[in-house]
């Protein structure tokens, strides 16, 4: 091996810095628990992880935060992947140290530090850098909602008040019961007061003339993009589509701020959800994954047999990863 991993029990401290999905404040909300470390003569790469205890085991496992945590190089040498390093790959690293059976990996947009990584999704991205791109059906509608009153304010994330989050929050489950959405998204108020503790959010307020919340995303900053991280819709205002307001005003801000802005993707690829961010993308980006064995072993004692092929970790296939 020339590498070797090992996991520490601060909460992500040794991971944490400046950039949005490695911040104290996302991952106090994240409820982290660990640092993974792998240390080699050439890098440090550090990560955040929320540690697990296996249903019906003794072992444990780990999976990243939500979004793009990815790693960060601890300031010792050049991240792995980057152009003037080579990715680093995971046979060459001892996991046993770390006493997990596996870890599930979720890497910054870019070049992954680690070979082999996954194509996990692609994303739709907005950047000053391209022509900007909109439909006209969707200019027209930006418009007609300017004209009947709707008004966009976009606020430092520290610099909220509690009815701006209360709107955000109402309008987000909303949007959560009306897709379906797992239970995982179902978030509290306190992990969106925790988030936008952090300097470097934002939350875009779409309200409608009558004054009250129509539409809301958090906007982050992280590894040199704008991310569109989680947004909503009310019921009442859906059929005036003012989330078109609030994805254009994104556009407008991340040109100000000289970064692209990555709206993310769809649930799968070309759906609705895609579609509706793609009128607003110039480009895409893949985001990745590594999935991790750490305890071949264990592994395989855990997975069912008929566990299927395409989920990780195989032994939480019928649960949640």
């Amino acid at each position: 091996m020339s590498a070797a991993a090992e996991l520490i029990e601060d909460a992500g401290e040794a991971a944490a810095s400046e950039e949005f999905f490695r911040s104290r404040p996302f991952l106090a909300a994240e409820g982290v628990t660990h640092t993974l470390r792998i240390a080699s003569d050439e890098a440090e790469l550090l990560a955040p992880l929320i540690v697990r205890d296996i249903p019906s085991a003794t072992e444990r496992d780990a999976i990243s935060p939500y979004g793009y945590p990815g790693f960060s190089s601890g300031g010792h040498g050049q991240l792995p992947g980057s152009e003037s390093a080579d990715a680093l790959d995971p046979a060459a690293v001892d996991f046993s140290p770390t006493g997990l059976v596996s870890i599930f990996l979720r890497h910054a947009l870019g070049s992954a530090p680690l070979d082999g990584a996954s194509s996990r999704n692609i994303v739709q991205i907005a950047d000053p850098e391209l022509p900007l791109k909109s439909r006209g059906s969707d200019r027209n509608q930006v418009n007609k909602n300017r004209r009947a009153g709707y008004e966009v304010r976009l606020a430092p994330g520290p610099e909220t008040s509690s009815d701006d989050r209360a709107g955000f929050f109402a309008a987000y489950e909303e949007t959560m019961r009306r897709t379906n959405a797992g239970e995982r998204y179902f978030f509290s108020k306190a992990y969106f007061d925790r988030l936008l503790k952090s300097d470097r959010s934002w939350l875009a307020l779409a309200h409608a003339p009558g004054g009250e919340v129509a539409a809301a995303s958090i906007v982050v900053r992280s590894d040199g993009f704008l991310h569109y991280y989680l947004s909503g819709s009310s019921d009442e205002h859906l059929r005036d589509s003012p989330m078109k307001n609030v994805v254009t005003t994104l556009v407008e801000f991340a040109s100000e701020q000289g970064l692209p802005l990555n709206l993310g993707g769809g649930i799968s690829r070309g759906d609705r959800l895609e579609e509706f961010k793609r009128g607003f993308a110039n480009r895409e980006e893949a985001w990745s994954t590594s999935e991790i064995v750490c305890n071949a072993d264990a592994y395989a004692r855990l997975s069912p047999p008929d566990a299927p092929s395409d989920f990780f970790p195989a032994y939480r296939a019928s649960g949640q990863s």
